[in-house]
């Protein structure tokens, strides 16, 4: 039997997916969550094979809490559910090495077949959600600009940010308003958005 836990914040759905994923003879439902906080403290109780979370959770979004559960439980494989299709979103879910990425409107022996595959140790990437990550542009950023945009983006000011990477308060400022200008963003908020929504922090 394969051992999944799910993560969607809608109650509806989550209760949906566990009464048609409770059809397939080789599946059992071992938990459910509704929040990306929950996903690590109930992965560990339970011990699924597979976890199978939506992006877009309160608390914490699937894929930091991805990360987080490689980084807890590396034998859980994760299956990413999204109705997001940005492109750095894709990006940001291979870095955190999730084995599946599917659109939500995915049919239910296809998320079955797919929740499959990912217990086998196979990929399953919908080939929709691949060709708007391949067409979108690479990060016009670089490193240090990426880094420094990163810290900001995580609440870190100029000065605490100047302090962790061993930099002047007056270079921060600097890989600010370059970021801000090679994305041609209205201001470091702006930047922050731009940059997340294309995957490149």
């Amino acid at each position: 039997m394969i051992r999944i836990l799910i993560a969607e914040d809608m109650h509806l759905l989550r209760e949906a997916l566990v009464e048609l994923l409770s059809l397939e003879d080789d599946i059992t439902v071992a938990g459910g969550v509704a929040s990306g906080l929950e996903i690590v403290p109930a992965a560990l109780e339970h011990r699924p094979d597979v976890a199978v979370i939506d992006i877009d959770l309160p608390g914490l979004d699937g894929i930091s809490a991805a990360a987080e559960l490689r980084e807890q439980l590396p034998d859980c494989r994760v299956l990413i559910l999204t109705a997001l299709t940005k492109p750095g979103t894709l990006r940001r879910a291979l870095g955190a090495q999730v084995a599946g990425f599917v659109p939500k409107d995915i049919r239910p022996a296809e998320l079955a077949a797919a929740i499959r595959t990912v217990a086998a140790g196979g990929r399953v990437v919908d080939p929709a959600l691949a060709v708007v990550a391949l067409e979108a542009p690479d990060s016009p950023l670089s490193q240090r600009e990426t880094e420094v945009l990163r810290l900001s983006a995580s609440g870190a000011q100029p000065a605490e940010i100047a302090e962790r990477l061993f930099l002047t308060y007056g270079t921060v400022r600097n890989y600010l308003t370059s970021a801000v200008t090679k994305l041609g963003a209205r201001n470091r908020v702006d930047a922050i958005r731009i940059a997340t929504e294309s995957g490149w922090i």
